[in-house]
């Protein structure tokens, strides 16, 4: 497995690139998180407020292959 969490500060996204089917469904329902152009290309803290980091949870949620997973916070703070 060859996963890699990006850091936010509500959340964080776990990304498995072995898994990942490039569908695209993650870059075109949060463009801003989510940038193949950008380095690093996941930025979980665009999603900065509860109402985004929802958004980013149901976006997570459609992507086919799973290789996307939200790393929710135990305690409040980055892991």
């Amino acid at each position: 497995m060859s996963a890699r969490t990006y850091t936010g500060s509500l959340l964080d996204v776990s990304f498995d690139k072995e898994v990942c089917q490039h569908a695209a469904e993650c870059v075109r329902g949060m463009p801003a998180v989510f940038d193949p152009a950008a380095r690093p290309w996941i930025d979980a803290d665009r999603a900065e407020d509860p109402e985004a980091a929802e958004m980013l949870r149901e976006v997570i949620g459609r992507c086919p292959s799973g290789a996307l997973r939200v790393v929710e916070h135990q305690d409040g703070s980055p892991l």
